[in-house]
């Protein structure tokens, strides 16, 4: 398949994910680890400090699952959309900057639950402006592609950060490098939205009217029994909420399992550069595949190869492992993705695109809090977190029938379509 030459409202939407990448690397790297050094330094035992970290972490996930179907609502309004999604850049950018100034373990949490929403609720927006800029025939390669350079473009500020912590040069601490690097992501983040919010135009919207807010609940309520009612994109919600939660639980905890089973940190976040870098040309590679042989096709070969993935986990004790794991994750995990928001994109109605997509995003937010919950309960009745990862596989064979099912409950081609 040729080339595909983007547009520039294409082109922007796509350096957002490169921008706010930059910001999910830090969550899953220093952020935690610079709040573990706060707390323990205040004589804060590292039990209650992890117990404290994943209780505000599952709070802000719980806090955007709920809010989220009634912003998207609300932004299907003509020029709702951008306004909306500018007011949580801003409280994005302002927490990650106040978590460079923390002194202060309660103080950098707060910070961080009011950057984490704002990261998180922009991400809905963005997804939903993917009708906005493409097309339903080039949408699986702009989504893929979205992500490809969010994984490669990421890993820039992020290295110079680790670079500025590993050195610490100009007499800085440790604490302070890791607090600069945060300003440094939030400038990147800042910047590479510019584009976004001069050149993505809401081109689907509903007109506006004097009672928006009380007609954003009614059409919720509308929403839910239409998507009840559409059985495939129903279906594809209930297989979308199975597998993604084995693909986010993979990703949020893999550092966490790593060091259960005796990896060394070195591996673990140089193994996680890697995944950066291989999930890059995967993505956009898997963009291309969709398109030519659909979506759906696609995701269920990353199905597969998911539960190859747990399988081989389960017996995980060697460094070299946990690196082949790493490439095949990342080979997986932004195809995946990609063409998950990117099918979606093509079922919903283009003018309620981010009510549908706050739905969409309940059902994601749920399972990157179902799946750890799941593992560590299994690591706390086994005694060992791998019979959790073993357990991943009955989501993704779940999620694999209910596709299945969603393909099958597809409405049949108009006479004379081709199909």
């Amino acid at each position: 398949m040729a080339r595909m030459k983007f547009t520039r409202p294409e082109k922007s939407w796509i350096l957002y994910d490169v921008a706010n990448s930059a910001f999910t690397m830090l969550i899953a790297t220093t952020i935690p680890i610079l709040f573990r050094g706060l707390a323990e330094a205040d004589g804060v035992a590292p039990a209650t400090v992890t117990a404290l970290w994943s209780t505000v972490a599952s709070a802000a996930v719980l806090v955007l699952a709920l809010l989220s179907p009634i912003l998207g609502a609300l932004a299907d309004y003509r020029g709702m959309k951008k306004r909306i999604f500018a007011v949580f850049l801003a409280m994005g950018l302002v927490g990650l900057f106040a978590l460079a100034a923390a002194t202060r373990w309660q103080a950098f949490l707060c910070f961080f639950l009011f950057a984490r929403i704002g990261y998180a609720a922009c991400n809905v927006f963005y997804d939903s402006m993917l009708v906005d800029v493409t097309s339903d025939e080039r949408m699986d390669v702009v989504s893929s592609c979205g992500y490809a350079y969010g994984y490669i473009g990421s890993c820039i500020p992020f290295a110079i950060g680790i670079v500025l912590i590993l050195l610490t040069p100009f007499g800085l601490s440790v604490t302070a490098a890791t607090q600069i690097s945060f300003l440094i992501t939030g400038l990147w983040w800042a910047g590479l939205t510019i584009p976004l919010l001069r050149d993505v135009r809401q081109t689907h919207f509903l007109p506006p009217r004097s009672d928006m807010v009380r007609d954003t609940f009614r059409r919720l309520g509308r929403t839910f029994g239409k998507v009840r009612e559409q059985k495939q994109t129903f279906l594809y919600i209930l297989a979308y909420f199975c597998y993604i939660d084995g693909v986010y639980t993979i990703i949020s905890l893999a550092t966490t399992y790593g060091g259960e089973v005796g990896i060394s940190q070195e591996h673990m976040i140089l193994a996680l550069l890697l995944t950066q870098i291989v999930a890059f040309p995967c993505a956009i590679a898997s963009g291309y595949l969709g398109a030519k042989y659909s979506a759906l096709r696609v995701i269920k070969v990353f199905i597969a190869v998911y539960v190859g993935i747990c399988l081989f986990a389960f017996q995980l004790d060697r460094a070299w492992e946990f690196w082949l794991l790493a490439v095949v994750v990342g080979m997986c995990q932004g195809g995946i993705q990609s063409l998950s928001r990117s099918h979606f994109g093509k079922l919903v109605p283009k003018e309620e695109s981010n009510e549908y997509y706050g739905f969409f995003d309940i059902f994601g937010k749920f399972a990157d809090f179902f799946g750890p919950l799941m593992v560590g309960f299994c690591a706390t009745v086994f005694g060992r977190s791998s019979y959790g990862v073993l357990g991943l596989i009955v989501l993704f064979i779940a999620g694999y029938a209910l596709i299945l099912c969603s393909e099958r409950a597809a409405p049949a081609p108009a006479q004379g379509e081709s199909v």
